[in-house]
C-alpha cells in the first residue's frame, strides 16, 4: 500500500462523521485548581473587538461561543493555491453564532458535499462571564479526515471549556486539492506549492496570537492539538519554521509526522490537472485553467487525489520526520497517543472475507516475512465473517500501517520525541465502546478516533456516540477531559483523584492506558511491545509513511 493511497484510506469513506448531538452534563465538581479560575457568569453574550471587526456570540449551559470567524480572506478566484490573506474588515457587530461553511469537499463520513470557497472561519469557545484579562489557557484543535475532509464545526469545545475553565478554538482549513495541490507552475509562482491548507492553520494560529487575548484567553499559553490528519498537522508545526512561538504545548492523538518532497507532489498534482482537463504542457495555460474552473468541477476531477503535506520547501524545509528523528522541532511539552485497536476501523472492508482475502493481504503486507507474520496472528480453527476484519485490524494497528499511527509506530515516535523533550504517553484502551455506528456483531475494539466522543460529545458517525455510554464510560470521558484540560492548563496532565501520570521516560517507558470506570493504570514499555508484537514490526518493513 504506497503512501498515497494510505492517505486516502484515511481520508475516504471510513472517516468519520462530526457533527452537534448535544453535550453531556458535566460530571464531578472541578479540582481546587479549577474552581479557582471559575469565571462568575455573564448575563448574555459580550461583544468582543477583534482585528477585523467587533463580533457577538451567545451563551448556552455556562459557556460562550463565537462562531464563525474569519481568520482570513476568502480563497477564490486568483487567490486560490496562494497563501492566505488578511480578511476584510467589517463595520458594526458581526453575529457569530453559527459555523461558517465547511470547506470544498466531497461527501464522506465527516459530512456532505460542499463547494463553498469562501470557509476560512474560526470557533471560539469560552466560560460564561470570562471578559479581555482573564488570562486562560487556550486550546486550539485541529480535525481529522486525511486532509481531504473534516471541518471545526466537528469538535464542539464546550465540554472541555465548562469543565476545565480553558479558552477553546477550533478552525477550517482547505482540503484536498484547494489545499495541498502542488504543480511545477505554482512552484514558479510562489516558491512552493501544496502546503496551502497548512498555511491557513499557521494564519489561523497567528489570529489566536494577536486576538485571543480580548477572549480572556492567554497568547502565550496556547496548547494545539490534532487527532489523525490534524495530528500530523501538529507535528508538522513543531517542525515548520513558521509556526514557531504560536503555541507553548502540543497533543498528538493518533497521528504522525508524514511528509513527501515537492518533485513528487508535483508529480500527483500534474496528474490531477489532466484529469481536470487542464493542459500542462504550458505552465501559464494550467493555472489560469484551473483558477478558471468551478469548485464543483475540480471536486469531481479529485476523487483519487490524496493530499499529503511537502517537503523541500520554506514551510517544511526537510522531511517531518527525518526532522523529528534528528531533534528539529520546537521542544514543547508534548502529549502523544494512540488507540489500542486502530486497525479496526480501517478493516472495515474484510467483514465478510475469508481466510484466502486474509493470507493475500498478509502477503501484500509483509511479503518474504509473511509467514512470520501469519505465525503470529494465524487464522483461528473456527471463524466468523468477522474473523478476517479482526486480524488484518491488529496487523494495521501494530504494524503501524497506516501512516504510521498506532501500536509500534507510535512506540516509535513517543520514544524519539522523548529524547528530546518532556513527552507524555497514552494508549486509548476502553475496548468495549458504544463503536463508531451499529454494525451487528462487529466489536470495534479501540478503533481509530473512538476517543473522540469521551471528550467531544458532537463526535457523531451518524448516529449518537456519547449518548449511549454507560457510567463507567462517562466516568472516563470526564476523566480524559480533565487530563487534557489540565495539560493544556499547566504542561502536565495532573488530576487530583485520578490515575497518576508521569511523563514517559527511557527504561520504563510508561504509558498511561486509558480506560472506563476509573480503571485507567499505568503500564511499562516491556508490555506496550508484546501487546503490539514489536519484536517482530521492529524489524519488518511496511509501505507506511515514517
Amino acid at each position: 500500500m504506497t503512501a498515497r493511497r494510505i492517505r486516502t484510506v484515511l481520508g475516504g469513506a471510513l472517516m468519520l462523521s462530526l457533527t452537534a448531538v448535544g453535550l453531556l452534563p458535566a460530571a464531578a465538581a472541578a479540582t481546587a485548581a479549577e474552581k479557582t479560575s471559575a469565571p462568575v457568569p455573564a448575563r448574555g453574550p459580550a461583544v468582543v473587538p477583534t482585528d477585523r471587526g467587533a463580533v457577538r456570540g451567545a451563551v448556552s449551559q455556562g459557556v460562550e461561543r463565537f462562531l464563525g470567524i474569519p481568520y482570513a480572506a476568502a480563497p477564490t478566484g486568483s487567490l486560490r493555491w496562494r497563501p492566505p490573506r488578511p480578511a476584510a474588515r467589517w463595520t458594526g457587530v458581526r453575529q457569530a453564532t453559527a459555523f461558517g461553511n465547511p470547506c470544498p469537499v466531497l461527501p464522506s463520513g465527516n459530512g456532505p458535499r460542499s463547494e463553498t470557497e469562501d470557509c476560512l472561519d474560526l470557533n471560539v469557545w469560552r466560560p460564561a462571564g470570562v471578559r479581555a484579562g482573564a488570562r486562560l489557557p487556550v486550546h486550539v484543535f485541529i480535525h481529522g479526515g486525511g486532509l481531504t475532509n473534516g471541518s471545526g464545526a466537528q469538535n464542539d469545545e464546550s465540554k472541555l471549556v465548562r469543565e476545565t475553565g480553558v479558552i477553546g478554538v477550533s478552525l477550517n482549513y482547505r482540503l484536498g486539492v484547494f489545499g495541498f495541490l502542488a504543480l511545477p507552475a505554482l512552484t514558479d509562482e510562489g516558491g512552493e506549492s501544496g502546503n496551502y491548507g497548512f498555511m491557513d492553520q499557521q494564519a489561523a494560529l497567528r489570529w489566536v496570537r494577536h486576538n485571543i487575548a480580548a477572549f480572556g484567553g492567554n497568547p502565550a499559553a496556547v496548547t494545539i492539538d490534532g487527532e489523525s490528519a490534524g495530528g500530523w498537522s501538529v507535528c508538522g508545526h513543531l517542525v515548520s519554521p513558521g509556526s514557531r512561538g504560536l503555541f507553548a504545548r502540543a497533543v498528538i492523538q493518533s497521528g504522525s509526522c508524514p511528509s513527501e518532497p515537492q518533485a513528487a507532489a508535483e508529480t500527483a498534482g500534474t496528474a490531477f490537472a489532466r484529469q481536470a482537463g487542464c493542459d500542462t504542457t504550458d505552465r501559464a495555460a494550467v493555472l489560469g485553467c484551473l483558477r478558471s474552473a468551478s469548485a464543483g468541477s475540480l471536486l469531481d476531477a479529485s476523487r483519487s487525489f490524496s493530499a499529503a503535506f511537502v517537503d523541500g520547501t520554506p514551510t517544511f524545509p526537510v522531511n517531518v520526520r527525518e526532522a523529528v528523528d534528528s531533534g528539529r522541532f520546537a521542544r514543547v511539552p508534548l502529549l502523544v497517543g494512540a488507540n489500542r485497536d486502530e486497525g479496526r476501523t480501517f478493516a472495515l472492508g474484510y467483514i465478510g472475507a475469508g481466510e484466502d482475502a486474509y493470507l493475500g493481504f498478509v502477503r501484500s503486507v509483509a511479503g518474504n516475512r509473511a509467514d512470520e507474520v501469519l505465525a503470529r496472528y494465524p487464522w483461528p480453527t473456527t471463524s466468523d465473517a468477522y474473523t478476517a476484519a479482526y486480524l488484518v485490524g491488529a496487523i494495521m494497528t501494530d504494524s503501524g500501517l497506516i501512516a504510521g499511527i498506532g501500536g509500534c509506530g507510535q512506540r516509535s515516535l513517543v520514544r524519539t520525541f522523548e529524547r528530546y523533550t518532556t513527552t507524555y504517553s497514552y494508549e486509548f484502551a476502553h475496548r468495549t465502546g458504544p463503536g463508531l455506528t451499529q454494525i451487528p456483531g462487529y466489536v470495534w475494539g479501540a478503533g481509530h478516533a473512538a476517543e473522540l466522543a469521551y471528550i467531544w460529545p458532537s463526535f457523531d458517525n451518524g448516529t449518537p456516540i456519547a449518548p449511549l455510554f454507560d457510567a463507567a464510560e462517562r466516568r472516563l470521558a470526564h476523566e480524559m477531559t480533565r487530563y487534557w484540560g489540565a495539560f493544556t492548563r499547566t504542561g502536565r496532565p495532573h488530576a487530583a483523584r485520578q490515575a497518576a501520570w508521569p511523563a514517559y521516560h527511557g527504561g520504563k517507558g510508561l504509558t498511561l492506558s486509558l480506560r472506563a470506570g476509573g480503571r485507567s493504570v499505568l503500564i511499562d514499555d516491556t508490555r506496550f511491545a508484546a501487546e503490539h508484537q514489536c519484536s517482530l514490526w521492529d524489524t519488518v518493513a511496511v509501505a507506511h509513511d515514517r
